[in-house]
């Protein structure tokens, strides 16, 4: 599984990678995370709002950090 976190860089954007990394750790999930900050590759996702989060190429949320029950709804777990 491929999980991206989009955004620049800002506090929320690292805030909603940490939770991610921790909902794996939990989980023992098979993922990868890997940020992108490159606003032409974000935009590439038709996604305006940021952190955003897109796990296998599909946009899960845009424009807030999510809980870790809704990550862990989005990988299965």
């Amino acid at each position: 599984m491929e999980i991206k976190v989009l955004g620049p860089g800002c506090a929320k954007c690292s805030k909603t990678e940490k939770i991610i990394q921790e909902v794996i750790s939990e989980t023992g999930a098979d993922a990868t995370v890997e940020k992108v900050t490159d606003m032409m590759e974000i935009a590439s996702y038709g996604v305006f709002g940021t952190p955003s989060v897109v796990i296998d190429n599909e946009v899960k949320s845009v424009g807030k950090v999510p809980k870790k029950d809704d990550i862990k709804a989005w990988i299965g777990k």
